[in-house]
Formats: C-alpha cells, sequence, structure tokens
C-alpha cells in the first residue's frame, strides 16, 4: 500500500468515506467505533515506549505489536458496513480471541491474588496497560452500541475488545510485579 498525499480535502465540509465509498458525517456512530479503536492503537504506542524501559518488555513487546496488528484490522472491518466488502478484509477471527486468552494465562499465574480494585498506577509502563484498558474499554462500549443497530460482522469484535481489555489490566498488573513496583489498590476510606 503507497500513500502519497495525507490530505485529500474530501473532509473538510465534515464528512467522511467509508470502505465502499459511503459518505457519512464525521460523527457517525461507525467513525466513533474506528476512531476509538484507532486511539485504542495509539496508546498502545505509548505502552510500547514505557515497555522499552520495563522487565516485563521482553515478553510483552512482541505481544503488543501483534495486538495493534490485529487492532487495524479490526478498524477496517468497522469501516466497511457492506459485508461482501468487509469478507475481503483481514478481520478479527476466534484464534486472534483465543491467543489473548493464552497470553493472560501465561502470566496471570504469576500475580498475587487481588485484594481489592486496582488503582491505575504501578510504574510507567503498569500505569500505561491501565490508560490503554479504559480506551479499550470505550471502544468496546462504543461498539456495542454500533452493533444493536447496524452490522458489523458478528460477535467477534466486541468478544475481541471484551477479553483485550483483560489482557491489558493482567499486563498492567504484571508490568508493577515485574518491575517490582507497588500495585496501588482502592481504599475505600480513602486513606
Amino acid at each position: 500500500m503507497r500513500i502519497d498525499r495525507v490530505y485529500t480535502k474530501g473532509g473538510d465540509k465534515g464528512e467522511t468515506s467509508l470502505i465502499g465509498g459511503e459518505r457519512v458525517p464525521k460523527d457517525d456512530a461507525r467513525l466513533d467505533c474506528y476512531g476509538t479503536v484507532d486511539e485504542l492503537n495509539a496508546t498502545l504506542g505509548l505502552v510500547r515506549v514505557a515497555l522499552a524501559s520495563s522487565a516485563a518488555g521482553p515478553h510483552l513487546l512482541p505481544i503488543i505489536a501483534r495486538v495493534q496488528n490485529e487492532l487495524f484490522n479490526l478498524g477496517s472491518v468497522l469501516a466497511a458496513p457492506d459485508p461482501e466488502r468487509r469478507a475481503k478484509l483481514p478481520a478479527i477471527a476466534a484464534r486472534h480471541v483465543d491467543g489473548l486468552e493464552r497470553d493472560i494465562d501465561a502470566v496471570n499465574d504469576d500475580l498475587p491474588p487481588l485484594t481489592s480494585f486496582v488503582l491505575p498506577g504501578g510504574g510507567a509502563a503498569s500505569a500505561s496497560f491501565h490508560l490503554a484498558r479504559t480506551v479499550c474499554r470505550r471502544a468496546e462500549r462504543l461498539v456495542v452500541g454500533l452493533a444493536r443497530h447496524a452490522d458489523i460482522g458478528g460477535d467477534l469484535p466486541v468478544q475481541y475488545l471484551n477479553r483485550l481489555s483483560d489482557a491489558l489490566f493482567v499486563w498492567g498488573r504484571w508490568c508493577a510485579f515485574k518491575d517490582g513496583q507497588p500495585e496501588p489498590l482502592w481504599d475505600s476510606r480513602g486513606t
């Protein structure tokens, strides 16, 4: 794929094209979905930077690179309302959800049991994962809303985002553990 021009002026009036050429307003629900998936992908770029100085980096960096590509595929599927066009795109499959489950299980057994809710923190890598988790949850909520009134290609987009948010939580905890950082826990008394 070659991109010669960054600007096209096609969106200057508040509209953009979906895959297949349909023009929609830039505040269309479909754009909210794939735009938030793109935001999640950018947040994972920050996670990668934080992982470069984390003891968890050697294990997690290749996984995050894979997930970023999967998110790009998910975004393209969400940008394609036509099922025939969508069928020709790289898509999220059950193997991607299964892969996230394996990735979670590979590190979750190292972690101490939770006795309270976790507050974001625990070092730069851990905090970055928690930020990515919140963006992922927002993307999931938006995709659930879109799926109520539009074809998104089945249940896998929601399943993938749900599992990814779980993975981001566990990876954030694991980074704090591997980096020897205390994991901040919620104290309901506020102290």
